[in-house]
């Protein structure tokens, strides 16, 4: 019997990736988006022709206080594997950044995957079965100047999955995370030629990764392959940060 899986954040570089891969593996998905509704559909549109799988599109902006719950109000039911994949980055010293900023950026990479998860718990709970993955950051491990705030909301992400990864393993639900670090996507766009080869030099592989590099640990954490891990935080990052 396939799977459903739900990931936030879909349209995005690694969501695309992972929708890709968890249809490769026989998945029906929901694809959730934020603003980029063309990139969803046509997503959803390529994956239902490709790997014959069902797939439903969902909008909903987790930057607000509401988000997560209309999200859930917009679920066709409850998913087997939850990637908790929308974020994005802050880039500012902590003495210039506004309230406004700190309360969106708390809202979409804490409280909102906090609550999406709390809401659909009990239908793992009942089946005795659940993924829960998160995508944070190498940021999140490590830290990071003038990415401070970026780096507390990740870090926080990955205590979460720490802390329900004990709470729910009774309950058969496994909660990991991936750890990227530095990934071919939208996120890198206002780096420079010159900044990226800098940042090359500095990565011991001596390259960015692939989104699709991220997907395949992003599936392997949903596999029986990691049927014995929990409350892990896997780093992908070329050696970046051991």
């Amino acid at each position: 019997m396939s799977r459903w899986a739900l990931i936030t954040g879909a349209s995005g570089g690694i969501g695309r990736a992972a929708a890709k891969k968890l249809a490769q593996e026989g998945c029906h998905l929901i694809l959730h988006y934020h603003q980029n509704e063309q990139a969803a559909i046509r997503l959803s549109t390529y994956l239902e022709e490709t790997y014959e799988i069902e797939t439903h599109v969902v909008q909903a902006d987790l930057a607000k206080t509401s988000g997560a719950a209309e999200l859930v109000s917009r679920l066709p039911l409850c998913p087997d594997i939850l990637v908790l994949n929308s974020g994005k980055s802050h880039v500012g010293l902590v003495t210039d950044t506004k309230k406004e900023i700190l309360a969106s950026m708390v809202q979409l990479h804490v409280t909102s995957p906090y609550e999406l998860t709390q809401s659909i718990l009990p239908g793992m709970i009942q089946k005795k079965a659940g993924h829960i993955i998160a995508v944070s950051s190498i940021w999140g491990e490590t830290g990071a100047s003038c990415e401070v705030l970026y780096s507390m909301v990740k870090g926080a992400q990955n205590a979460f999955i720490k802390g329900l990864a004990k709470e729910l393993a009774p309950s058969g639900i496994r909660a990991n995370a991936v750890s990227p670090g530095a990934v071919h996507t939208n996120m890198m766009q206002n780096f420079t030629q010159e900044n990226l080869a800098m940042l090359e030099e500095e990565i011991p592989l001596g390259r960015l990764a692939t989104p699709e590099e991220i997907a395949d640990v992003i599936w392997f954490l949903a596999s029986k392959q990691s049927s014995y891990m929990t409350g892990q935080i896997l780093s992908v990052n070329g050696g970046w940060y051991c």
